[in-house]
């Protein structure tokens, strides 16, 4: 059982490394501290399709395909910068998978305002006693690590901190975006009279518990919607199904080709292969089967395969977006060679 609970863990950690203080490394697994609102409404169309947004180019008064996209930085009013994806690949940090703890901070000197996002490290590979110790001897001199380390293609600064044994990483916002009382300009604050001071005071004592309460921590909306939700599915009201999403323009050929040659070969079983069909059947199943490979792989890997193939706007793509690119950049090329042929 122990062994399926620490597969079951790498499978939904997103992402693997190590902390590494000077002689020590610590393999851990990285795992958020956070869920995700479980009750968000999705756009519907009114017989209950899921909608998707396109971007849309009001010169030319028609949605946009990826491919026909670029990025552009805002130097003043409707001037930009261009600047392309092989140029945002370059800038890129170098991917590691280190966490390299090489200074520590007192935690009080850590203002909250720069905390962003909670996760939990917890030990991966065997490394529950070097884990331990890091994390028993943090927790004593009560001092927080501060590192940087990459992830998803992006460089965080973060502080690692340690509680009850177990090690917290908190992405650090940086400095550029924390506003200062001087950026929303607050006014001078005014002295209270000493009079005011002290019944204030005598209300908050008054008011004081010893500890936050969990009730306090829920979310009375979400509460209420996930009940409304229940009652709806409960009677039936107002519940829908939406159409299975028809098969892609790719996917459709790819099964009308794997049915051609299936007939082909039930009606040519027994009196030998059609030579005059066979090449182009071939051609098409193996069309088909590189649909099935490149489904296969991971999303990271097709990316580098678009960017050997150098496919526009492949870095705003998702997985089954890079697949049907890098199925047509295929074909391009497959019928530029027969054109010189």
């Amino acid at each position: 059982m122990p062994d399926n609970k620490h597969k079951e863990n790498q499978r939904r950690a997103f992402w693997f490394g190590s902390i590494v203080f000077g002689l020590v490394s610590v393999p851990v697994a990285l795992f958020p501290g956070y869920r995700s609102q479980q009750q968000a409404l999705r756009m519907l169309a009114g017989d209950g399709t899921p909608l998707r947004r396109r971007f849309y180019c009001p010169a030319e008064d028609r949605p946009l395909d990826k491919d026909e996209i670029i990025r552009g930085y805002e130097i003043e009013k409707d001037t930009f910068v261009i600047v392309k994806d092989e140029e945002l690949e370059d800038l890129e940090p170098e991917k590691t998978k280190e966490i390299n703890l090489s200074r520590f901070v007192p935690i009080e000197q850590i203002d909250p305002v720069y905390f962003d996002r909670a996760y939990f490290l917890v030990p991966a590979g065997g490394s529950r006693k070097p884990y331990q110790l890091l994390a028993e001897t943090m927790e004593r001199v009560k001092r927080a690590g501060i590192a940087t380390f990459v992830m998803r293609g992006k460089e965080y600064l973060i502080a690692i901190l340690a509680e009850n044994g177990i090690l917290q990483a908190e992405t650090l916002r940086f400095a550029e975006e924390i506003r200062t009382p001087e950026d929303i300009k607050i006014a001078e604050p005014l002295k209270a009279q000493d009079s005011n001071v002290e019944a204030m005071v005598k209300e908050i004592v008054s008011a004081t518990q010893d500890a936050l309460l969990d009730e306090e921590l829920k979310d009375p909306y979400a509460d209420r919607l996930l009940k409304l939700i229940s009652k709806k599915k409960s009677s039936g009201k107002d519940v829908i199904q939406a159409a299975p999403e028809s098969e892609t323009e790719e996917e459709g050929k790819v099964i009308d080709f794997m049915e051609v040659l299936k007939r082909s070969m039930r009606l040519t079983g027994s009196r030998g292969r059609s030579t005059e069909k066979a090449p182009v059947l071939t051609a098409k199943k193996s069309r088909g089967e590189t649909a099935r490979n490149l489904r296969e792989k991971s999303k990271s890997d097709l990316y580098e395969q678009a960017k050997k193939m150098s496919i526009p706007g492949r870095s705003s793509m998702k997985k089954e977006e890079l697949i049907q690119a890098l199925l047509r950049e295929k074909s391009d090329k497959k019928s530029t060679r027969h054109a010189h042929e």
